[in-house]
This record gives structure tokens, C-alpha cells and sequence, in this order.
């Protein structure tokens, strides 16, 4: 009975260390978000903590950052000779998920798949701050500077971006996490009334980081095709 008690007190014990952070991590984030005058709901609850999200190994986070960039290219340019050079060029075979390779398979995909994949710079950009190479992620007020991006990747190459990848921290990730998924509840609240997004915000920005930074958490096991952005 004493042995019973004990595992229910440290289970209980380890139940509270894991509610106190996730709330503080919700606390933080509402700070910012005050601070930024961006709208908040209170009852949105917070997200996985350390010990309950899964770390993602940093060759899969690579390979995912390369895979985003071919789609990405091929998306804004429809360059299908250039997407199958860059595949080659990174070594990116079997990097792509389902949809990723049908839409490198084809030479003649329409322009609504375009633009969502050129969207995927996003996904880049978060994937590079998440492996160390930028250091900030920045506030998700506007498109990402695609011929940095570019720049970074074609002067790292796949064997430089491995030696200099760190992948963060989880708690860092999680921040980030939480932080964009009450970003994403504003952005979607206020798109609901027919209003602007709040505090010059830019919706897909957001829409593709919580994208982005749910898979990196492992949020819900999902796989990138069917991550959910729940707000």
C-alpha cells in the first residue's frame, strides 16, 4: 500500500510540473501578445511540455527544410527541369512526403498547387531558426526574405547545413509553438467577423509557421500532409 502511494504522489507531483509549464509558457506568450495589442483568449489551454512532446531526430529536420525549399522553388518558378536539378543537386531523393512528390512528378500542375507550395518558404524559414542557422524567427507580420533564404541554403549546401544544424532546444520549440498557436486563434477569430487580421499580422505567415511548428512538436503524431492547425 505504501509503495502505491508513493508511485500516486510522484505521479501527482509530475502531473503538476507539467501543468505549471504549460501554463507559464501560456502566460509568456500572452504577454507578448498583450503587448503587440493582439486579441487573446483566455481559455485556450496551453500545449504539450517538455516530456510530453516527442524531439524530432536533426536529420529529419534537414531533410524536411530541403524537401520545403525544392517544393517551394518549383511552386514559384514551374521550372520542372530546375525542381528535378535541385533534387540531384541536395541529394533530396526520398525526402518529399506523398503529396510533395506528386506535385514534383508533375510537369504540368496547376496554378492553385503552385501557390500553395511556394507558400512552403515559410515552413523553410521556421525549420532554419528551429536548426540554429537563423536566430531569430521573427514576428509573423510578413513573407519571409525568400533571396536570403535561397542564398543561405545554395552557400551551405546539404553537407554545410548539416555541420552547422543545431536542432533548439524542445522548451524553445515549444515556445514557439504556443506563442503562434494563439497568433493563429487571432488571426482566424478575426477573419470569422470579416475583419483585417490584428496588429499587422499576415495570415499565411501564420497559418504556415503553426503549420510548420506543429510538426516540429510531433502535435498529435501527424504527419506533415495532415497536420492540423487547431485553434
Amino acid at each position: 500500500m505504501r509503495n502505491l502511494l508513493a508511485f500516486l504522489a510522484c505521479l501527482f507531483l509530475a502531473q503538476a510540473a507539467f501543468a505549471d509549464e504549460a501554463a507559464a509558457r501560456k502566460d509568456r506568450s500572452i504577454t507578448q501578445l498583450l503587448a503587440e495589442g493582439v486579441p487573446v483568449l483566455y481559455s485556450l489551454p496551453g500545449i504539450e511540455t517538455t516530456a510530453t512532446s516527442p524531439r524530432r531526430d536533426p536529420e529529419e529536420v534537414i531533410q524536411r527544410t530541403i524537401a520545403l525549399a525544392i517544393v517551394a522553388v518549383k511552386g514559384e518558378t514551374g521550372d520542372h527541369a530546375m525542381g528535378l536539378a535541385l533534387i540531384d543537386q541536395f541529394d533530396a531523393a526520398g525526402y518529399f512526403t506523398p503529396a510533395e512528390q506528386a506535385f514534383m512528378d508533375n510537369p504540368a500542375r496547376d496554378q492553385q498547387d503552385r501557390i500553395q507550395f511556394t507558400w512552403r518558404y515559410e515552413g523553410v524559414h521556421v525549420m532554419l531558426w528551429a536548426l540554429g542557422i537563423y536566430d531569430e524567427l521573427g514576428r509573423p507580420d510578413q513573407i519571409t526574405d525568400v533571396p536570403l533564404l535561397a542564398e543561405t541554403l545554395r552557400d551551405l549546401g546539404p553537407e554545410g547545413l548539416r555541420a552547422k544544424a543545431r536542432l533548439r532546444p524542445q522548451d524553445q520549440l515549444l515556445d514557439a509553438a504556443d506563442l503562434i498557436y494563439r497568433y493563429d486563434w487571432a488571426v482566424v477569430s478575426a477573419r470569422l467577423k470579416g475583419e483585417d487580421a490584428p496588429a499587422g499580422l499576415d495570415g499565411g505567415v501564420v497559418y504556415e509557421r503553426h503549420y510548420a511548428l506543429n510538426w516540429l512538436i510531433g502535435y498529435m503524431g501527424q504527419a506533415w500532409d495532415d497536420i492540423s492547425t487547431d485553434t
